[in-house]
């Protein structure tokens, strides 16, 4: 099921959809100040009128674009997908070839082409289901836009995103086919760069990208690692 555009659909950055009637009248000043930005955000006005799930799909399609990510037949792993807006892109980029699996706590309405599987990455149960639907098929992408809820506290929220992170690069040891290439969202502060570092020593090049979709005040960065390598540095 697809969200129309004058109906509230609720994804990791908000609402694409209109706002809820009167969503100032419960909402601090600090709530009603990020729905102001949030509905005045081109990217989201882009994404309504392009028929897409989030505004998050202009970061990766900037990312892919300038790395040259995707080729024909891939096979590609997004973690953290719902509500489906970078699924949605790779889907459509790849066209009729390669692969889609994508997985999320949330639950995500389907996409034609994509395989999703819904459940906490961070249990083992879910993490052997994905490798089932995987079927052994080596992968040649990972992308990671896993992000913990937010509690308002680094000390909490911090540890919380280097977790999944670190979750998310040991999948893509285990994984990804050498050569290929893993994205992620990383939170800068404590833990990341001792988590560069790591990447570091799997991969032939890493580099940190702040696309231009993504707001100017989020502490997020994209670490790229490309051209995995079979034995670490």
């Amino acid at each position: 099921m697809w969200p129309s555009p004058s109906s509230p659909f609720p994804n990791a950055c908000g609402y694409l959809g209109a706002p809820p009637k009167n969503p100032m009248a419960t909402r601090s000043k600090s709530s009603q100040r990020w729905l102001k930005e949030h509905f005045a955000d081109p990217y989201v006005k882009k994404a309504q009128a392009e028929g897409l799930r989030s505004r998050a799909a202009y970061k990766l399609e900037e990312l892919i674009e300038r790395d040259r990510l995707l080729r024909p037949g891939m096979v590609v792993v997004d973690l953290g997908a719902a509500p489906g807006g970078w699924s949605q892109f790779v889907r459509k980029a790849l066209g009729d070839s390669g692969r889609v699996v994508a997985m999320d706590i949330l639950e995500m309405p389907s996409l034609a082409g994509v395989d999703f599987l819904h459940g906490d990455f961070r249990e083992d149960d879910v993490l052997s289901q994905l490798e089932a639907m995987l079927g052994g098929q080596p992968v040649d992408l990972v992308l990671s836009d896993m992000a913990p809820n937010k509690s308002g506290m680094d000390a909490v929220d911090q540890p919380r995103m280097m977790h999944l992170a670190e979750l998310a690069m040991d999948f893509a040891d285990s994984h990804l086919k050498p050569g290929g290439a893993f994205l992620i969202k990383l939170f800068q502060g404590t833990g990341f760069d001792d988590y560069v570092r790591e990447l570091r020593r799997r991969y032939e090049k890493v580099v940190i990208r702040k696309p231009d979709a993504s707001r100017k005040r989020s502490p997020e960065v994209y670490a790229l690692g490309q051209g995995k390598l079979l034995h670490r540095k």
